[in-house]
């Protein structure tokens, strides 16, 4: 989960970022500049927190973090050959190594601290940084392109064994042993990755076409996923969830692709005798005398989400992290921007972008302006269930809300007869009831106009001693009888006095006993 300098630009596009990598939980970003490095925390959706940031090394090309702790692995480009080990929150280089060659990546877990060069692997301890292991005569290797599994107890190493093929080998960085070689593709790799457990290893080719899932390890292929046909691409990232039911792969295309990895064939229940069932029992079986490739293909899995990007040919990586108690999918780019989307974890589909981050610390107040003017867009299960809830929002309507008015005295009519207003009330276990007068008490010490609390029968007792602190005289409309209410029904206030009810026909004429003008 690493973009770094050995990727080299795309298409000659200006990068911001010159490395960025997610940590091994995806609870941390980490972005590497001209400049220095800076280190995120990714805790909310809305907010992305600065954890740290530091201009001592400059044009930074690696940047790890090991997990949320203060341990972090930096490597400059003016000292391409050495490895820093810094303790962020101490400000203190705990060690620094130096190799044989430039240092093209860094893998970390709580046991082993991984330096891949380009034809060969130095394994560490992480508790004093002993070297363990180095591992030689490796194919060339100049991406760097290497997994370290997260679980410490078996802290499985994969890496190219073959520069033309698509061989990976699989080593036990526990054990300090070779476990076993896998033929995963025909082509030569461009990405691998673990999931968290370290049971499976995920890897792509650089077609791109194909991405496929096998066992750890044992080496069995699990799952095999067809990410396209009509061209070729460069996968930049692949990325597991937590719980490894989805995987996700970024590319240099405008697509990322999320994968499901349902239960295995064997272990599904047999499907009931219907016409349906039986007709894709029959399909499947003719593809046994098809060709290899025909029946290869129609029995890959397609993508379970897509998201959409806005742009294309910035290197970029990906991966799936719950934050909020909901599944997101991030995906962090050259360009200096993260971004994040709502996922469905039922129903996939496309998944929809909900906010951008300006990594660089410019733009930002534009940026999240523009995502709150941007229109509201069908919403996912996820983003339903993200939305704020009505009780954290005003629980009066707007039509029901007092306003305030210029002269004193004024009654302010609030039709009762939407239905809207009636439920509101209803809920609450009141009776709609009559016109809300707000009287600017002038004098009083309140300034602002006096509305009855929510929840309260009686109306704000008056401020002050005193004749000011008598309430002003109610204010009474002439009130005829009817046999049968008709028209508005109106909540008549006054302050020290409870609401009372009235019910006028249209026709009656309402006057303010007070100034005699009619209501």
């Amino acid at each position: 989960m690493e973009a770094g300098a050995a990727d080299g630009p795309s298409g000659g596009v200006e990068e911001a970022l010159s490395c960025f990598s997610f940590n091994q939980d995806c609870t941390s970003l980490a972005i590497g500049t001209k400049s220095g490095y800076k280190l995120f925390s990714l805790s909310s959706v809305e907010q992305l927190d600065h954890v740290h940031g530091s201009n001592d090394i400059p044009d930074v090309c690696i940047v790890e973090r090991l997990f949320s702790s203060s341990l972090v692995v930096v490597v400059s480009r003016t000292k391409p050959r050495q490895m820093n080990v810094y303790h962020f929150k101490k400000g203190t280089e705990i060690c620094s190594y130096g190799y044989s060659s430039n240092v093209l990546s860094v893998r970390l877990n709580r046991q082993r601290l991984l330096v891949c060069l380009e034809e060969s692997i130095y394994i560490h301890n992480i508790k004093d940084m002993k070297l363990l292991k180095t591992i030689l005569d490796i194919p060339p290797n100049p991406t760097g392109l290497c997994a370290l599994s997260i679980n410490h107890s078996n802290s499985y190493v994969a890496y190219p064994g073959s520069r033309t093929t698509g061989e990976i080998v699989l080593y036990d960085g526990h054990a300090l042993k070779t476990v076993c070689t896998i033929a995963a593709h025909e082509g030569a790799l461009a990405a691998i990755a673990f999931n968290a457990s370290g049971s499976r290893l995920a890897s792509a080719s650089e077609k791109g076409t194909v991405i496929r899932v096998f066992s750890v390890p044992d080496g069995q292929k699990l799952y095999e996923f067809r990410r396209g046909m009509k061209r070729y691409v460069t996968i930049s990232s692949l990325a597991f969830s937590m719980d490894s039911q989805l995987l996700c792969a970024s590319s240099n295309t405008e697509t990322v692709h999320i994968f499901k990895l349902e239960h295995l064939a064997s272990s599904q229940p047999e499907e009931p005798s219907t016409w349906t069932s039986y007709v894709g029992k029959m399909f499947m079986a003719a593809t046994n005398y098809l060709p290899t490739q025909v029946s290869d293909m129609m029995n890959q899995d397609r993508a379970f989400a897509t998201g959409r990007l806005g742009f294309s040919g910035h290197r970029n990586i990906c991966t799936l992290s719950t934050i909020q108690k909901l599944p997101r999918l991030l995906v962090a780019s050259s360009s200096g921007h993260l971004y994040i989307y709502n996922l469905d974890p039922q129903d996939g589909g496309d998944c929809v972008l909900i906010k951008t981050h300006s990594l660089l610390g410019s733009g930002t107040a534009d940026e999240n302006k523009e995502n709150d003017l941007r229109p509201s867009l069908p919403q996912s299960y996820a983003a339903t269930v993200a939305r704020p809830s009505p009780s954290a929002a005003s629980t009066v309507p707007d039509n029901l809300v007092p306003r305030r008015s210029e002269g004193q005295n004024e009654a302010v009519l609030m039709s009762s007869k939407t239905a809207p207003a009636r439920r509101f009330w209803r809920r609450r276990g009141r009776r709609m009831q009559g016109v809300r007068l707000c009287e600017q008490n002038g004098g009083s010490g309140t300034g602002d106009a006096a509305c009855c609390p929510a929840g309260s029968s009686q109306p704000p007792r008056p401020v002050g001693t005193g004749a000011a602190a008598n309430p002003r005289p109610a204010v009474v409309a002439s009130v005829s009888q009817p046999e049968r209410p008709r028209g508005r029904t109106v909540l008549v206030y006054n302050p020290g006095f409870i609401l009372q009810r009235a019910s006028f026909r249209k026709r009656t004429l309402r006057k303010n006993v007070l100034t005699g003008e009619s209501l």
